[in-house]
């Protein structure tokens, strides 16, 4: 497969937040992804379900696969397995590759009520069977011939270095990573580490960049993860704190294959999505360049 980019729509259209780009043509949105050079989408909330309506809009894009919100903590394989099939049928019609889950059942990034740092903990006994449960979709989804890939992500259950620890440590090899460089960051995730450690559970990638300053002072001032978007916490490659250049090195030294995605969600009336996705690839692809990725 070697590699091909991807982007999110979020920093055209925001599912989290409807009121930044809600009412952008999803055709503007995807005419700008195909002229910028991109070669896949993934899956946004207000792209039609039918395959054959979505292949005619996406006009020869690929759809990556999409983010699909799961339940583990508080209902079993069997349920989940069963609760996934309609986001599942959509992507194995679309020849999508990757299934992205995120545990969501106790998560906060979507309430602006919540600071960035009240997100919950789980208790040390219940990994084991969070784990198990987790490691028995991925298996089905594997079944399936798509790739599991999960997303840490601040306000979720496994957001801290030590979160994602413990969810190695409970899954299974079947049970891969979305790794996202912002939220790593962000989260006190190293993004090296992880690539270095378990290379073999890195099966997609999310790059988004940090500003830091900005991110400091909304965890300080109290500001939930919706807030820190509004207030530009993250960015596009190039355009923020993370060293891109170690990042595209050490996928080379794993050998990666497959998918990176920009996903920078920002308020796209102050921040531009086409320039910012222009900025984002080149600079993606410069230090994967550089580093021998590409």
């Amino acid at each position: 497969m070697s590699i091909r980019w991807g982007v999110s729509p979020i920093a055209w259209s925001n599912d989290d937040m409807p009121e930044l780009g809600g009412d952008t043509p999803l055709e503007d949105i995807f005419n700008d992804i195909r002229e910028v050079g991109f070669e896949g989408v993934e899956l946004g909330g207000r792209f039609p379900k039918d395959p054959s309506e979505l292949k005619a809009m996406l006009g020869g894009l690929d759809l990556i696969g999409g983010w699909y919100s799961g339940s583990l903590l508080v209902q079993d394989a069997d349920a989940e397995i069963a609760a996934m099939q309609p986001h599942l049928d959509l992507l194995k019609a679309m020849g999508s590759k990757v299934f992205v889950f995120a545990e969501t059942s106790n998560a906060v990034h979507g309430n602006r009520s919540v600071p960035l740092s009240g997100t919950p903990r789980l208790a040390a006994n219940d990994w084991k069977a969070f784990g198990e449960r987790m490691s028995g979709v991925a298996d089905y989804v594997a079944s399936q011939g798509l790739k599991f890939a999960y997303h840490h992500h601040l306000g979720t259950v496994v957001e801290t270095a030590a979160d994602m620890d413990d969810f190695i440590a409970a899954t299974s090899p079947s049970v891969g990573f979305t790794l996202d460089t912002g939220h790593a960051a962000l989260g006190g995730v190293n993004s090296l580490a992880v690539i270095r450690d378990h290379p073999e559970r890195v099966v997609h990638v999310h790059c988004k960049d940090v500003r830091w300053e900005t991110f400091t002072k909304a965890r300080k001032g109290g500001s939930s993860f919706l807030d820190g978007v509004l207030s530009g916490m993250f960015t596009v490659p190039g355009d923020g704190g993370i060293d891109y250049a170690e990042i595209m090195q050490a996928l080379r030294r794993m050998d990666y294959s497959g998918w990176i995605v920009i996903e920078a969600e920002q308020d796209p009336a102050l921040a531009n999505p086409r320039k910012y996705a222009e900025l984002g690839l080149k600079t993606l692809k410069d230090r994967a360049a550089e580093a021998g990725l590409i």
